[in-house]
């Protein structure tokens, strides 16, 4: 039997007090909170979770991401496993759940209800209604996760109404995505059982949904920043709201997690009380999590601070175990696994021409730090008979190639990405993970896509002949290396495509969202140019 005591000024959210005590822990469980009179220099409260993110995105497998995130006192996630499931369909679902058990760290994965996420894209598996029951049998399986069909939820699409179906069965809340939706069609997507969106980019839209009964997730990513629009709902809403990253950089995640957010927020003069249930007691009682929550019988899930103004992390514990301690994580390195869904060829130069055309041309504006783009209409630059990027106005070409097969080339172009020279690819790209690519020229865009190609999935950076590469095996989309190495690896990248040009604060997290057709305005599959708004293809020329 194990056990042992830590003392410290005991934050009780609920009760909303704060007291000094002393905390006996047995095989894990809290046993006793004593009140005492002594004086303590740290903050006793419980960990913090992250409501809503894609571990996938942060380019490490669930047991590098435990490693990183204890560090800030992140004790578990929601954990929607869509992008490895749209490579690998449930073998992937398995696959994070295997990796993620062998750590402390207690992950808690959804039912991705959206895969493939649209039919205008290809996509490395599907998931059936009876795909989403076979994972609700497995207990780490907790929710249904993001709905991001809502125009078949608004239709009642067959597909979708029995996912939704299977999902009040089985008792397990629902998960949304609807971005921009308000009025009626919030609340019948509301009324159809979905408890939540992580999508406003708006307070007024926040308070719609709020208002037909959804909690807000106030998401705060590597490309997607939706805080500084939605922060006053912690005044008077902390009850509705959670926080989340949704997509995080490695790189990001070594800067800091949820602590960020709750430091903010506390700094803005938000009552840190309610601040702590957003970050720590608000996602436990929604998705039901066995996490603990600071109450003698709980699981010893709870981190020690310096004070409640900074939120420095002196020492996170998961289930009685001491996982970090003064910004370094004790959670061991495990083994890894290489899974995979990588099947084509070099592309040449010639699959990135396109002929040159009448009228406008259609082309997706990228906004930094957000995931919706505009649609906006430019005049072709034309060399001969080929239509290529204008670099002085910042219309580049944009590749997307099927990696799952065979198939000829998307290309379109976009704005706002600011490359002034060369091109920078990736195999991260929502949600089906084709690569896609960003480049001046015609060959900086296929020696960028063929550096991916050679590695079967990494980010690549291109300018002149000089070539770097993340390689990322597992699916293509994760790297199987130590966590804070591939943070570096990723930070070296990002450094060489902002010094191409670019002044995007994240390029290859907004690279990686130009092929998510579910978030309008415009987008490119590798199928096409994809009109967000209509939900169809359209073509690059107005005539």
């Amino acid at each position: 039997m194990s056990s042992f005591v830590i003392s410290g000024n005991v934050v009780d959210i609920r009760s909303r007090r704060i007291y000094p005590a002393s905390v006996e822990v047995r095989d894990g469980i809290i046993t006793t909170i004593t009140p005492t009179v002594d004086k303590y220099n740290q903050f006793i409260l419980p960990g913090f979770i992250d409501a809503h993110v894609h571990i996938e995105s942060s380019m490490i497998v669930p047991s590098e991401f435990a490693r990183l995130a204890v560090v800030h006192g992140t004790v578990a996630t929601v954990s929607d496993p869509h992008e490895i499931a749209n490579v690998l369909g449930i073998q992937g679902v398995e696959y994070m759940i295997d990796n993620g058990a062998k750590t402390p760290f207690k992950f808690n994965l959804g039912a991705p209800s959206c895969v493939p996420a649209t039919m205008f894209e290809t996509a490395g598996a599907t998931l059936t209604a009876d795909d989403i029951e076979t994972l609700f049998k497995r207990k780490e399986v907790r929710y249904l996760s993001e709905m991001m069909n809502f125009p078949g939820v608004l239709n009642n699409d067959t597909e979708v109404m029995e996912k939704l179906a299977i999902a009040k069965r089985y008792n397990r809340p629902i998960d949304g995505h609807a971005p921009g939706l308000k009025g009626d069609a919030a609340k019948a997507y509301a009324d159809a059982g979905i408890s939540t969106d992580h999508e406003c980019y708006t307070i007024e839209e926040a308070l719609d949904k709020l208002e037909y009964g959804m909690k807000i997730l106030i998401r705060e990513g590597s490309a997607a920043k939706n805080f500084d629009a939605l922060h006053p709902l912690l005044k008077e809403h902390s009850d509705s709201c959670m926080f989340c990253s949704d997509d995080k950089h490695p790189d990001s995640l070594v800067s800091g997690h949820i602590n960020e957010l709750v430091k903010r927020s506390v700094r803005l003069g938000y009552d840190v009380f309610n601040v702590l249930r957003v970050a720590c007691v608000n996602p436990i009682e929604h998705y039901k999590l066995e996490v603990g929550q600071l109450n003698i019988g709980d699981a010893a899930d709870f981190i020690c601070v310096e004070n409640l103004e900074d939120f420095k992390v002196l020492k996170t514990y998961i289930d009685g175990k001491l996982v970090a301690e003064n910004g370094k994580s004790l959670i061991p390195k495990v083994p890894v696994n290489i899974v995979n869904n990588f099947s084509v060829s070099p592309k040449s130069v010639d699959d990135f021409r396109i002929p040159a055309g009448k009228g406008k041309l259609r082309v997706i504006e990228a906004l930094d730090g957000q995931l919706i783009t505009n649609k906006i209409f430019a005049d072709g630059n034309i060399d001969k008979d080929q239509t290529v990027s204008d670099v002085i106005n910042d219309i580049l070409k944009i590749a997307v190639v099927n990696r799952y097969n065979e198939a000829k080339v998307a290309v379109g172009f976009v704005k706002g990405f600011g490359l002034r020279k060369g091109a920078i690819a990736s195999s991260v790209a929502h949600d089906s993970h084709n690569i896609i690519a960003v480049g001046v020229t015609d060959s900086d865009l296929c020696k960028a896509v063929n550096a991916v190609i050679k590695y079967k999935g990494g980010i690549s950076v291109i300018e002149g002949e000089n070539e770097d590469v993340l390689p990322l095996p597992v699916a293509g989309i994760m790297s199987a290396e130590d966590g804070y190495e591939v943070a570096t690896s990723y930070s070296h990248l990002d450094t060489k495509a902002k010094k191409l040009g670019s002044t995007l604060s994240a390029p290859f997290m907004t690279l990686s969202f130009m092929g998510l057709l579910v978030i309008p305005a415009l987008k490119l599959s590798d199928k096409g140019l994809f009109d967000g708004k209509n939900f169809k293809f359209t073509n690059i020329w107005t005539e």
